[in-house]
């Protein structure tokens, strides 16, 4: 690929180090106009690649602007693939913008973001899943994002998605070697029965990782904990136990949480996104209406309720939080047992429900808690090699490839004709390759598969 060569810097303001990244092929030899080793005045583009020189950037007037190391890669086995180099300077942000600086002016252009990833894609360092990961894997914020990440961009997920388009294709050739010798009705490469059993086989496994999308977005994004009941029950003094900050305020005037608060917490290696919503009460304010109204979309959202009482709630009232969490994980908090010893004449019979006693304001029993609500998120014991799908692109993919796979399976088991079924296995091996960057699948690449797994005659 003919790119210009483009420079970065790759590190976060304010620390000890600095590193420059510079990829193109011109990389190693501009790098060579500003940088002067110690000890050797061999040419960076001469070394060997992995090696590392120590010198000075110096610029114009031969002044020198910094000590430096310099990480040596030739193409292609750099990460975009291309020639690149690594500068580590010291962290001063007058010296990594004189550098920056000092390498534009010898031929390079800032890069733009996320175009060193780009260009790997581009070059066929990693597919487009993979490329995904690496801001995953930047973001990411706890061990179980960081391992899923981690995963993809190993390649584990374009793993199996190769393995599923090579068992696509297979069919598909299959089924167009016996369109091209449609004037023979009774010849039949490939076996009904078989290719039935290899279909749903193929939709099974589909089918586990779009449900993978579930833990894998709430693992992403935080998994959505809602903080309901009435006014004055203490929900904002427990968001900021959970939250381990003052992010609420509190006070002893009904109605203080008008609007509802949300931040996000790790526990046990899990984000949780807690919202503490507006105190639920009959009220003529407009402007707390709102905010309770809020409260009830906010517990629609969630997938873990905890209900704040302090003191035994009316049937109604169960009856109603019931209803509203139906589908959803619901901890009864039972606040205020250092003013009240009367909680254990609180008496909520329903089988799903856990109960547990707290003081929000004294901070009792908020590990307790906390351990409840890991165990109701019910997140599986995830290893490197599981592969969870976190984004929404893979995730409406994957729907779409296992619909027109299912597509398939009942034009089969209607006898259908094998033109309609290799066309409904073309959209679902296009669509698998919607999630990695792949070309379509090809007539070339099905006639090149016929020829290479079955032999017509010699």
């Amino acid at each position: 690929m003919n790119n210009p060569t483009i420079c970065a810097i790759a590190t976060a303001p304010g620390g000890a180090i600095g590193i420059i990244r510079i990829s193109g092929s011109e990389a190693l030899t501009i790098t060579d106009r500003i940088f002067r080793p110690v000890g050797s005045n061999v040419p960076l583009a001469d070394r060997k690649p992995y090696t590392l020189a120590f010198g000075n950037i110096v610029n114009a007037e031969n002044e020198v602007v910094d000590e430096v190391l310099v990480s040596i890669f030739h193409a292609p086995h750099s990460y975009t693939g291309e020639n690149s180099v690594e500068i580590s300077c010291h962290g001063s942000a007058y010296i990594l913008q004189q550098v920056m600086f000092l390498l534009t002016q010898n031929g390079c252009i800032p890069a733009g973001p996320g175009e060193f990833t780009q260009r790997a894609f581009l070059n066929g360092k990693m597919d487009l899943s993979q490329a995904e990961a690496v801001a995953d894997l930047i973001s990411a914020t706890n061990k179980a994002t960081h391992d899923m990440a981690l995963s993809q961009l190993k390649g584990h997920f374009s793993n199996e998605l190769s393995d599923l388009r090579a068992h696509l294709l297979k069919l598909t050739s299959l089924l167009e070697l016996e369109l091209d010798f449609s004037d023979h009705e009774e010849l039949e490469f490939a076996d009904r029965s078989e290719l039935y059993t290899l279909a749903c086989d193929i939709h099974q496994r589909l089918a586990s990782l779009a449900r993978s999308f579930e833990v894998g977005n709430a693992l992403k994004n935080g998994i959505p904990v809602a903080i309901v009941g009435k006014t004055n029950v203490g929900k904002s003094t427990l968001l900021n136990h959970l939250l381990h900050e003052e992010k609420a305020i509190v006070s002893d005037v009904h109605g203080t949480t008008r609007d509802f608060i949300e931040d996000t917490t790790i526990i046990n290696g899990i984000q949780f996104r807690f919202v503490d919503t507006a105190g639920i009460r009959p009220t003529d304010d407009v402007v707390e209406n709102i905010g309770i109204e809020r409260t009830y979309q906010k517990l629609q959202e969630a997938k873990i309720v905890l209900w704040l009482i302090d003191q035994q709630p009316t049937e109604a009232e169960i009856e109603d939080i019931k209803e509203r969490v139906a589908d959803k994980k619901l901890i009864i908090v039972r606040n205020k047992i250092d003013k009240s010893t009367a909680h254990s004449t609180f008496n909520i019979q329903h089988s799903t429900f856990t109960t547990v006693d707290i003081s929000a304001k004294y901070g009792t029993n908020i590990p307790v808690l906390e351990q409840l609500i890991v165990e109701a998120a019910n997140i599986p014991q995830l290893s490197e090699s599981d592969i969870v799908i976190t984004s929404a692109r893979h995730y409406s993919a994957l729907l779409l490839a296992d619909e027109s796979l299912q597509r398939v399976i009942d034009s089969m088991s209607l006898g259908l004709s094998g033109d309609l079924l290799a066309e409904d296995l073309r959209i679902v091996i296009d669509h698998l390759a919607e999630i990695t960057g792949e070309e379509r699948i090809t007539p070339q690449e099905t006639l090149q598969n016929i020829f290479t797994h079955f032999c017509v005659g010699k």
